[in-house]
């Protein structure tokens, strides 16, 4: 069993997501919360964390014809002619990363800038090392998932 990334049809994440559990297969689809303004009220909604991609912990000989088969997948992501495999500890990184409200802090200089690595001292990506790739303020970086090539915004605390 490993994890694997499947690309779904747009807005389909959360519905491709239950199906696949449905059916019993372990599925995972990160959101999170944000403020929505309207002109008449304002609402807090889940939106979901990667457009168009859920995660799936299968058999790729057993269960990847029935992942295929689900209204609303598209594909596997592929990676050299093979389907994607996501590592367990990616998984968990993102799933923490998300129950701890994005709050993490780095060893080293406070005055971080683009270009430098970074290594981070607590959290749920505590240990790991990352390029800083762009800083929305002092206080926000963008942290890269290279296996996906996907990056999710921290805000640092010094």
């Amino acid at each position: 069993m490993a994890w694997y990334a499947v690309y779904t049809k747009s807005r389909m994440e959360k519905k491709v997501s239950l199906r696949l559990e449905e059916v019993g297969i372990e599925s995972y689809c990160p959101v999170t919360k944000r403020k929505k303004h309207w002109s008449d009220r304002k609402k807090i909604v889940e939106e979901v964390l990667f457009r168009s991609y859920v995660f799936v912990n299968i058999d790729l000989v057993t269960q990847g014809a029935t992942v295929r088969k689900t209204f609303g997948v598209v594909n596997f992501v592929y990676w050299l002619h093979k389907p994607a495999v996501v590592q367990d500890a990616e998984i968990l990184a993102i799933q923490q990363f998300l129950s701890d409200h994005m709050e993490v802090s780095v060893i080293g200089d406070t005055a971080v800038k683009v270009g430098d690595f970074i290594t981070i001292d607590t959290g749920p990506l505590k240990g790991q090392t990352a390029e800083v790739v762009g800083l929305k303020n002092k206080n926000e970086v963008r942290l890269r998932i290279d296996s996906l090539g996907f990056e999710l915004v921290a805000n640092l605390s010094h």
